[in-house]
């Protein structure tokens, strides 16, 4: 027999801080997270490390099919009990790095998870990979959502702005204090919502050749774009200069002064063709 919502049945295994485990129990914020999917009725809906299930059965019948991915085998196990009689709700066991997010959905797909913060950009990253969902809504630490949703010139802006924003458009819907969950983490988080690009500034096929690109600039943040390119390889200090000025780009400036736009231009200029 099915649990009625809300009720887990009393067992739960105990958190693993290995897995970085902090369970979310503020009922405002999981029904904003709800709310923020915008779902309609017809989606299907991927949630990343359901944990104890409390997102979830504020989900649980507002898509037409829900697919709860979780990597602590005792917590699948419990989900998996809980959501028997429900033929809407699939659980899987596994590490959400190892799975293939769009194949598991089969077919055009929400995104929901609040995100281990030790593995946040690799998960982050894998789940924008093409095809990507029609929406996202991550729980993250704080200071990554205003990284995500930084401008050029900002203290927070770096390769992670960069790379997000050239494939969406990140929005920082709220925070949340260490109290709404349990365990408490040492530091503040916020929710955040990507919209995927409907023209992205860099084809999703390509973006993990260009957040390796970007990243390479960032790494170097206080030299000039000039002497960056020049240490790229293949490019010498003639072609540098030369890729630099025709692009409209100040060899001097520096990495935190381009846009996501400039990022997508200068990559394309320099990026080997096929």
């Amino acid at each position: 027999m099915r649990r009625p919502a809300g009720h887990s049945g009393g067992f739960h295994p105990p958190v693993l801080k290995r897995l970085g485990q902090h369970f979310l129990n503020d009922e405002r914020v999981l029904a904003g997270i709800a709310a923020a999917l915008d779902l309609e009725g017809h989606e299907t809906v991927v949630e990343i490390g359901p944990g104890r299930g409390a997102l979830t059965r504020h989900l649980v019948g507002l898509p037409r099919r829900l697919v709860l991915i979780e990597l602590d085998r005792a917590l699948a196990a419990n989900l998996r009990e809980e959501f028997a009689d429900d033929p809407t709700v699939e659980v899987i066991a596994a590490d959400v790095l190892d799975a293939n997010i769009a194949e598991l959905a089969g077919g055009p797909y929400v995104l929901v998870g609040n995100v281990p913060y030790y593995i946040t950009t690799p998960i982050i990253f894998h789940a924008l990979q093409a095809p990507m969902p029609l929406l996202a809504v991550f729980l993250v630490q704080r200071e990554v959502a205003e990284r995500m949703a930084a401008n050029a010139d900002d203290e927070e802006y770096g390769a992670l702005s960069v790379t997000i924003q050239a494939l969406t458009e990140p929005e920082l819907l709220m925070r949340v204090p260490p109290s709404a969950f349990t365990p408490a983490p040492k530091v503040d988080s916020a929710v955040v919502r990507l919209r995927p690009r409907v023209r992205p500034l860099v084809p999703p096929e390509t973006a993990a050749g260009f957040q390796a690109f970007v990243q390479s600039f960032f790494s170097m943040r206080r030299k000039q774009l000039g002497t960056i390119v020049r240490s790229l390889e293949g490019v010498d200090t003639e072609s540098a200069r030369e890729i630099l000025v025709a692009g409209g780009w100040d060899p001097q400036a520096r990495p935190e002064t381009l846009s996501p736009t400039e990022f997508a231009r200068l990559y394309a200029a320099l990026r080997p063709t096929p």
